[in-house]
């Protein structure tokens, strides 16, 4: 069993926590605690920041604790302590440093179903967290 698990989540895709909440919630010591990780992606381009509101960044980063919040609250009773971070930037990056950061060792990933053009572009996330993790990952389909 685990004491700090990991868990990446895309908010917006509920296929990418369905299998591996429950996973993360039975892996956990019942001391453990399951960090559930939002992030919003870096929309990588001055021009395209430029052309979007001020406040945008800070209200998506609200925007995903309040989600994810709902999210931790509905597995809430099952004596597992949930807390829930959000981030910004690079998502495979911001995985592995918030791993760091809180000295998880273990972290339940999902692989999405494969998209050949997007993987060919700019790859799987779950690829480049297995690769680059110094801990477990369990990568769930």
């Amino acid at each position: 069993m685990f004491r700090n698990i990991l868990l990446p989540v895309d908010i917006e895709h509920p296929e990418s926590w369905e299998k591996s909440l429950p996973m993360a919630m039975q892996l956990a010591d019942s001391d453990g605690t399951v960090h559930i990780l939002g992030i919003v992606h870096d929309v990588g381009s001055a021009w395209v920041a430029q052309s979007l509101p001020r406040d945008f960044e800070e209200k998506s980063l609200q925007q995903m604790k309040s989600r994810l919040n709902d999210l931790a609250a509905s597995v809430s009773g099952t004596g597992i302590r949930v807390e829930t971070h959000v981030g910004h930037g690079h998502v495979a990056e911001h995985i592995l440093k918030t791993a760091g950061r809180l000295g998880a060792d273990l972290i339940v990933i999902t692989s999405l179903q494969p998209d050949e053009l997007r993987t060919l572009l700019v790859g799987s996330n779950s690829g480049k967290v297995a690769r680059h993790a110094t801990i477990p990952v369990l990568t769930v389909r």
